[in-house]
């Protein structure tokens, strides 16, 4: 029986993937004492990367849905690391997203918002977290956005 966070991605439609593998030499994520840190994620949905850069050749709108599918696949690797019980998860503590982007494009707090409001629309209070939106020349694979998490799990 699912619990009460897949039960809310399930009311707007969303089905967490399995949690990404890395794509090099590091673990998915980390726990130390109840704190999980969770590397960065691409955002990769359905075997399908978005890629571009904020200031050239894609929208902020096309930005915050990329950091959207970021949220979810973060989400994926909190759930594999309570293995399987989302409902572990107590509080998003900070959000580190990474904008690939011109060097004079400045709103990468919008396309971030992408993530924030994400996980504030599935885990209310409990998503409300510290946040960085950082500028970057270039992301793995030329991904989009890059976004990293620290929760606090049970």
């Amino acid at each position: 029986m699912p619990g009460k966070i897949e039960q809310r991605l399930a009311e707007i439609g969303v089905a967490l993937p399995s949690a990404p593998l890395p794509a090099a030499n590091y673990l998915p994520f980390v726990n130390v004492k109840g704190l999980l840190h969770v590397a960065g994620q691409l955002p990769l949905l359905d075997g399908k990367l978005a890629t571009g850069k904020l200031g050239a050749d894609a929208e902020i709108s096309a930005g915050a849905a990329a950091a959207k599918i970021c949220a979810i696949n973060l989400l994926a690797q909190v759930r594999a690391a309570c293995n399987g019980d989302l409902d572990r998860l107590e509080q998003v503590v900070k959000v580190t997203g990474f904008v690939n982007s011109t060097p004079d494009f400045g709103e990468h707090p919008a396309v971030i918002n992408g993530t924030s409001n994400f996980l504030v629309e599935i885990l209310g209070a409990a998503g409300r977290h510290a946040r960085s939106a950082v500028g970057v020349a270039s992301l793995p694979f030329g991904a989009m956005v890059e976004v990293e998490g620290v929760f606090r799990i049970r």
